[in-house]
């Protein structure tokens, strides 16, 4: 029976309904049909709130909002310059400073879209203006800005920890090293292409010059209070002092008092507009978490998490091999859909497996997350190509092509991540 409600989730989204109306719909189903043991009506309608009536739900709109202030403050191109100063004289040093800039912002924004958006639009002129092909400037951002959801603190991990009752802190550590890594790797390609095709040196050289010319002091002075802002975050939690949805809080507070008073590039009268802004983003992920909470209620009493399980102990014979299907059916997964609904309707439903083969949760956390990842800039529906596009002119379709060696770079470093676990618990 579980597998029919699946089947009728998959024609409800191919059909082209939105995907709470799917869910709605799949949990609904089992009881219009009678089907023995399945909830009624009014035990979804509890589920649902239920699953909206948590205080670690809390920690994401306030991420958002946090990610939405910081990026109208300027962050980034501050955050640029820094890197730039550092790299911008190397092969590659331009690009590999624009993927660093998208790594730490991601620390900020918790968000791979705001994160392509927020230095898109700030470094991709800039490369264009010293010779880098639009194309590949854009395709490199929306890769990189993918990482916004591996580093924390990561969205992702939020749902991922609501939906599973992982750690957020322990997985918000967990997602450091693999974030770095895999922001190495695709600084590796970008200096492979650079080597083969060649810089504008001259160029690259006036440009580092001014900014040089600024001096280390003025830009870390100029960058401190950003550079600042995921240390108070993370310092927060890893240290005990707070939960992930009190480090939200302050990082809103922290957000909002230096885009006002410090860099003031927001006014009070600006702060409403953020807000909405904030909740058009949050509002359409709330109704999907609640419902998913519903859905996995559904499938739970289907016991479709046990038949998984027991499909996969019987055809799978090695923690490896179930691992290589998990990365298989996630970075597929995260093609058509988004990350959020996709950890907490999938997270839930493979948690009984991982016991059977040994696998951390924390570990399976970064592994999907760090999957689910790639899916933001894989077409049709990466969303991080549909941000970036327009930045450049170029069709969706036409940059996702463009983005592929940066897909498969990425894809590297998932095997990395997905087969040295140590990668993403050393520090647990």
């Amino acid at each position: 029976m579980a597998g029919l409600v699946f089947l009728v989730f998959a024609v409800c989204l191919v059909l082209g309904l939105p995907i709470v109306s799917s869910l709605s719909i799949s949990s609904i189903f089992p009881a219009m049909v009678g089907v023995k043991g399945a909830p009624t009506v009014e035990a979804l309608i509890r589920a649902i709130f239920g699953g909206a009536d948590t205080i670690s739900i809390l920690a994401v709109p306030l991420f958002i909002l946090a990610g939405v202030l910081m990026a109208r403050g300027g962050i980034s191109k501050k955050l640029f310059d820094v890197f730039a100063y550092f790299l911008g004289k190397r092969t590659a040093g331009m690009p590999c400073a624009a993927i660093a800039t998208c790594l730490f912002y991601g620390a900020i924004s918790g968000s791979g879209p705001a994160t392509a958006a927020a230095v898109g639009a700030m470094t991709i002129p800039v490369l264009r203006n010293l010779g880098y092909d639009k194309d590949f400037s854009a395709a490199m951002i929306a890769t990189a800005g993918s990482l916004g959801v591996v580093i924390p603190p990561s969205i992702p991990f939020v749902l991922y920890g609501l939906a599973t009752g992982a750690s957020v802190g322990n997985l918000f550590i967990a997602g450091i090293i693999p974030g770095i890594l895999v922001g190495l790797c695709l600084m590796g390609y970008a200096f492979v292409y650079c080597k083969r095709n060649g810089e504008d040196k001259e160029r690259i050289l006036e440009n580092y010059t001014k900014i040089k010319a600024q001096g280390l002091g003025h830009l870390l002075k100029e960058s401190f209070w950003a550079l600042l802002s995921p240390v108070i975050i993370l310092g927060g939690i890893y240290s005990g002092l707070t939960t992930p949805t009190e480090a939200a809080c302050i990082s809103v507070f922290y957000s909002l008092f230096v885009s006002l008073f410090i860099y003031r590039t927001i006014r009070v009268k600006d702060i409403w507009d953020l807000v909405i802004s904030s909740v058009k983003g949050y509002a359409p992920l709330c109704f999907i978490l609640a419902i998913a909470t519903a859905f996995s209620r559904v499938l739970t009493l289907l016991r479709a998490p046990q038949d998984i399980s027991a499909f996969m102990a019987a055809n799978i014979s090695s923690s490896a091999i179930f691992l290589l299907a998990v990365v298989v059916l996630f970075f597929l997964l995260g093609m058509v859909m988004d990350t959020g609904p996709a950890i907490v309707i999938m997270a839930p439903i493979f948690l009984p497996t991982l016991q059977n083969f040994g696998v951390s949760p924390i570990h399976f956390g970064v592994i999907l997350v760090v999957c689910l990842a790639i899916g933001l800039v894989t077409p049709p529906f990466g969303l991080n190509l549909f941000v970036v596009s327009p930045m450049v002119d170029t069709p969706v379709m036409t940059l996702g092509k463009k983005s592929i060696p940066f897909i498969l770079v990425f894809l590297i470093a998932v095997l990395l991540i997905t087969y040295i676990p140590a990668l993403s618990l050393m520090f647990l």
